[in-house]
């Protein structure tokens, strides 16, 4: 959700467009946040979105707007909620989420004048008045698959995803690497809860519940999601069989119920409330980011929590593996390798 350009390239982070009228002068901005399906509340992706804006709000005074998707809506949906966002003069405009790139794609050039971003998606890094601000998942999922390789008993290990797209892959294909980085012979069990153009996967914590459930029965006894809102199954299958889970997007342990928490080792943090607190401070400053700015573990835009103490014994060697990344020693696959 960072900070300047990693590795994957791009262009200038510090691009600026031109600053919206009122902003400059000191007048209240208003600002708008467009969720992805969930919402604030989904402990996951959005609320990490929501935590950026709610900084902003408190430490520099703007006016927060907010909408959300729903499950099987349509791109021209989404493209009425950025316009309603934009006709009620807030900007910036951050769409939280990748499924907003086609109905982004249509709204910001007829606004000119309005400052857009866009979590997850590079897509739009031409168009003038939009900021692409996206993360290297892989290389945080890296972390945690090394934490998991550590954690089994088993030699066995799973993945959750919630939807099948490119971006999901990248969680998969870091968390694959990093684990066999520790384990060359691991088995890692791999699910995706559904398939574009249906996106519930990210919305329905009982088919977490039951893929995961599943790879407990098969063998696992660590699994990691990628799901948003429907990891919530996940935690629940992973208490169930008594095995360990992996989070994602924000520290999932610290929102989990008490009776939940000892399962969720660690998750793989992703500070999309940098990146949307970053824009927001950019229009305030008169200076509102353009381009991609890519969040990478090198400028702390990736990470994996440690407020479950259960990760000690893991720590050193995915702190080993954290510096050859940023270093440079250790290239992070973006794609899964099977």
């Amino acid at each position: 959700m960072v900070l300047a350009l990693g590795a994957c390239g791009g262009s200038d982070g510090n691009s600026t467009a031109p600053a919206a009228s009122g902003s400059a002068a000191g007048k209240t901005l208003k600002v708008g946040l467009a969720y992805d399906i969930g919402g604030r509340g989904d402990k996951s992706f959005n609320d990490s979105a929501a935590a950026g804006l709610d900084k902003a709000t408190k430490e520099l005074g703007v006016k927060p707007s907010e909408l959300e998707a729903t499950d099987g809506e349509t791109d021209a949906q989404k493209e009425e909620r950025l316009r309603q966002l934009a006709d009620a003069g807030n900007n910036p405009i951050i769409a939280v989420g990748f499924a907003y790139a086609t109905a982004l794609g249509k709204v910001a050039p007829d606004y000119p004048d309005t400052n857009f971003a866009i979590i997850d998606d590079a897509t739009l890094v031409k168009v003038p008045n939009v900021a692409s601000l996206t993360f290297a998942e892989e290389q945080g999922s890296f972390l945690v698959g090394a934490v998991a390789a550590q954690a089994t008993k088993t030699g066995n290990i799973g993945f959750v995803g919630g939807v099948n797209t490119p971006l999901i892959q990248k969680f998969q294909a870091g968390y694959e690497a990093g684990a066999k980085a520790v384990k060359p012979d691991i088995k890692i069990q791999v699910t995706y809860l559904t398939q574009p153009p249906d996106f519930s996967g990210f919305s329905d914590p009982a088919k977490g519940q039951t893929a995961a459930a599943g790879m407990y029965d098969s063998g696992a006894d660590v699994v990691y999601h990628a799901a948003g809102g429907s990891g919530g199954g996940v935690f629940t299958a992973a208490k169930a069989a008594g095995k360990l889970a992996i989070g994602v997007d924000s520290d999932q342990y610290t929102s989990a119920a008490a009776d939940v928490q000892p399962v969720i080792l660690t998750s793989m943090i992703k500070h999309v409330d940098v990146a949307v607190y970053d824009m927001i401070k950019s229009a305030v400053d008169g200076k509102p980011l353009t381009g991609q700015k890519i969040y990478d573990l090198k400028v702390g835009g990736v990470a994996y929590a440690t407020s479950n103490s259960a990760i000690g014994p893991y720590t050193a060697k995915v702190d080993e593996f954290k510096a050859k990344i940023i270093s440079g020693e250790i290239k992070v696959p973006t794609t899964p390798s099977s």
